[in-house]
């Protein structure tokens, strides 16, 4: 329950919609996800994409804002996953997680600076409000600041008792005990009403979907990667591992029906699934059995929970925020390259002073250019020279093509069209010297190839035919024969110089070689 109020708290909305998004989505998500052991539930870095939110946090009906965002997240999570669609998380490089989620620890911890001191700071975002408390400490109110601290230090030292996760709850309620001591020390019901029913059915505002249709998306980008690691993480109870797309369709479901039912959006939770697999869960009736134990929590303390303080609360999330922050993590994706520290510092630096929704998105936009830039200037181009005894080895190509010869050239990496230019520069010069020379390129393993490359194929068949010279193709699938005759390449190359792959290894470069070689020798005798 208090971690249940802590996301609502933290989404800067009533509370208890967090309460009933761990509620229905947990039991939603247990019933639908392929993942046994997953806890669909309100987590710190979805909170912190809901916080940013305008129209959740200060509209018009903000309640209504908040379940029409959790359907719209829902409806996204279950598209992606009825296609099945888990695999395109393969987009996400590890360096765009380390530097959202650390920052997300970031910005839970500043986040709750304001109900931790008691002081109402001011600023666009929240790093501007943390400098703000820090130049106004003497306005903080330090009775409220003694509830948090203390809550913090209770949590620390009761979990490692036979407490265990249970020092959580203690230590909040202790901490709420004391608070009448102290005059002005905020409690839950100065913020929300918290109801002692169990939530009834809305409906969404569809005047908002469009407003809250990339926050949404931004939601389920978020939730659908937390849940995936919780699926390569917690195997099934038989050893199989869960299917990604499965538990989409599972997460989606959760957050419809925690929309439906007045709950904030939800998402795979490795802290909830982590708690819940230690607690001795056997199989996904725990989960469902931890929803009803909710509800009826809900229905016996719900006049108890508005008693909880402010600042425990603010105490519990700040800790959770500082043991989300790994700099174990930071510090191994630093060191892997260039490309990946900035990745990471550029996702880090934009989670922390733009909205959310927009940095993770930002985040996933720049590792997938800063790949396809890696990838395209990986292309490389060598020869495969064949000795009198016919076996092949590769030596760098020349860097002209010389006379009377017969070249075998062999590109490795990606041939799409950012890598074409690279490709061209890497194939040698035809000069004016160029002649009765017949160059092979071999293109095996390469299954689709896009018009730029072809247009690079045609023009360097063309220079060399100017010199009397030709191009050969070989090994190449059918679909890329397919697209040379589309593009025009075949006829500028020629039928009988394309020379279909077979399943025999080499075999087609050794056939193209004797013909090209015996075409040399025949234009050098005559």
């Amino acid at each position: 329950m208090p971690d249940g109020l802590a996301s609502g708290l933290l989404a800067g909305v009533n509370p208890v919609f967090g309460l009933y998004g761990f509620m229905v989505g947990t039991a939603t998500g247990a019933l639908f996800t392929s993942a046994t052991f997953m806890a669909v539930q309100g987590t710190g870095a979805m909170a912190i994409i809901i916080s940013d939110v305008p129209s959740v946090t200060g509209g018009e009906d903000p309640g209504r804002a908040l379940f029409t965002l959790a359907l719209l997240t829902g409806a996204i999570m279950l598209t992606a996953g009825l296609l099945t669609l888990g695999s395109l998380l393969r987009w996400v490089s590890n360096a765009v997680m380390v530097g959202f989620i650390n920052a997300v620890g970031v910005n839970i911890v500043l986040g709750q600076l304001d109900n931790f001191s008691g002081y109402a700071a001011e600023g666009d975002n929240r790093v501007v409000r943390a400098f703000d408390l820090v130049f106004n400490l003497g306005q903080a109110h330090w009775p409220s600041m003694l509830i948090g601290g203390l809550t913090i230090l209770l949590i620390v030292l009761l979990e490692r008792t036979k407490l265990g996760s249970m020092g959580m709850v203690v230590a909040i309620v202790a901490a709420s005990a004391i608070t009448p001591m102290f005059g002005g020390v905020a409690v839950l019901s100065d913020v929300s009403d918290i109801p002692r029913s169990l939530p009834l059915p809305v409906l969404p505002d569809f005047g908002l979907v469009l407003e809250l249709l990339i926050p949404a998306a931004a939601l389920a980008f978020v939730g659908l990667v937390q849940g995936a690691g919780i699926s390569a993480n917690f195997p099934n109870p038989d050893g199989t591992y869960p299917d990604a797309s499965r538990d989409f369709v599972g997460q989606g479901v959760a957050n419809i029906a925690s929309g439906l039912f007045q709950g904030m959006p939800v998402g795979g939770s490795m802290s909830g699934s982590s708690l819940i697999k230690e607690a001795g869960a056997r199989s996904r009736a725990a989960l469902i059995i931890a929803s009803l134990v909710m509800a009826v929590s809900v229905l016996a303390f719900g006049n108890l929970v508005g008693l909880i303080a402010m600042p425990a609360l603010a105490g519990l999330l700040m800790l959770i925020g500082l043991r989300t922050i790994k700099p174990v993590d930071i510090k191994a994706v630093w060191r892997t390259g260039k490309t990946q520290a900035t990745v990471l510092a550029v996702t880090f630096g934009l989670t922390m002073l733009i909205p959310l929704q927009t940095a993770v998105l930002a985040g996933a936009g720049i590792s997938i250019i800063l790949y396809v830039i890696r990838q395209s200037n990986q292309v490389r181009v060598v020869e495969w020279a064949v000795d009198e005894s016919g076996r092949m080895r590769e030596i760098d190509p020349p860097p002209v093509i010389p006379p009377n010869s017969v070249v075998a050239l062999q590109p490795y990496g990606s041939l799409f069209f950012a890598a074409a230019p690279v490709f061209e520069h890497a194939l040698p010069e035809v000069a004016v010297s160029s002649r009765n020379s017949v160059v092979i390129l071999r293109l095996r393993g390469k299954s689709d190839l896009g018009t730029t490359f072809m247009e690079i194929i045609e023009r360097y068949a063309l220079k060399l035919s100017q010199v009397g010279s030709k191009l050969v193709i070989v090994s190449a699938a059918d679909r890329v024969i397919e697209q040379l005759g589309i593009t025009g390449v075949t006829e500028v190359v020629g039928q009988e110089n394309v020379y279909p792959s077979d399943e025999w290894l080499g075999a087609t470069l050794e056939r193209a070689y004797a013909d090209a070689r015996a075409w040399v020798d025949q234009r050098v005798d005559s």
